[in-house]
């Protein structure tokens, strides 16, 4: 069955003609590609159009996001663990150090909470320069 917008002009460029059809849509998430099979309302001049809704595919895409945003945290968990026992603190020391509860780096290890950008900034420029450690230690 033809959509609405099949052979109807394009509104988007006002120069095609939309036809039904299906497009493979790419999406860059976090340095990761994904890839749909999209139907829809194309024009054949701007390649523009309308996209109809798909459960399947709206799944597929809510399960490599989690997958990614899993991937990041298990690796964010690791990074912040290995910095935290370069520098020789317990995870109390790297909580207090980073102004957190008393349990905030057990969580941030174990990848059951996310830390903010000044925590991870924090310790990734300890991890450059161990030296200032001292410095924050006096302050």
């Amino acid at each position: 069955m033809a959509s609405k917008w099949n052979g109807q002009p394009c509104p988007l460029c006002g120069a095609g003609t939309l036809y039904d059809g299906v497009k493979t849509i790419t999406q860059d998430y976090k340095g990761h590609v994904f890839s749909s099979a999209t139907r829809g309302a194309f024009c054949g001049r701007c390649a523009d159009g309308f996209a109809e809704f798909d459960a399947a595919e709206e799944a597929k895409w809510l399960v490599f996001r989690d997958r990614v945003d899993a991937e990041e945290a298990a690796e964010l968990a690791s990074e912040l663990a290995r910095v935290r026992k370069k520098l020789k603190l317990t995870q109390m020391e790297a909580a207090i150090l980073a102004g957190g509860g008393k349990n905030a780096f057990s969580r941030y290890e174990r990848g059951q909470a996310k830390p903010v950008a000044a925590v991870v900034n924090l310790f990734r420029l300890l991890d450059r320069h161990p030296e200032l450690l001292g410095e924050l230690k006096t302050g």
